[in-house]
């Protein structure tokens, strides 16, 4: 098993929200667990939204890296493939819940709800201590040659 997904499969990935080759990007590292896929992530005074509490925007790209990589993952399983194909966003929701905290660190827990052929639905939280903070849900498509994002990892 990877220790993180991001590394492993798109180590050159330049994604604002999960590009470990992004040096002003959020850089969120996913890992698996179980049948989730886990990710810790700490904010820093730039993520704020106003003092004290992390930016919506900067939840929505948490939230939209992090299902992606989850449904990447899924889909290579399914297809027992040794790399994850590449996914791309067909549409995500974000719910914000409560101010989430932004000078500690967050949780995102993201399991897949459905799948079908080359697509997953993926629902996720963000959780600061032990309250919930924000939830998704979003579809994430595999793409193919032609697609501006098929190289990208």
């Amino acid at each position: 098993m990877p220790d993180n997904l991001q590394d492993t499969y798109g180590p050159d990935t330049i994604c604002f929200g999960c590009g470990p080759a992004n040096a002003q990007g959020l850089r969120i590292k996913s890992v698996v667990v179980g049948d989730e896929v886990v990710c810790d992530w700490t904010p820093s005074p730039p993520h704020q939204a106003f003092p004290g509490v992390l930016n919506g925007g900067i939840l929505g790209t948490l939230l939209d890296c992090h299902m992606n990589w989850t449904a990447a993952w899924h889909l290579m399983k399914a297809q027992g493939a040794d790399r994850p194909p590449v996914t791309v966003t067909a549409d995500f929701h974000v719910y914000l819940k409560r101010p989430t905290p932004a000078d500690r660190p967050v949780r995102l827990v993201a399991r897949v709800v459905q799948s079908s052929g080359d697509r997953a639905t993926i629902e996720a939280t963000v959780t600061s201590g032990d309250k919930v903070c924000a939830t998704g849900t979003g579809t994430f498509v595999a793409v193919r040659e032609g697609h501006p994002a098929y190289h990208r990892w």
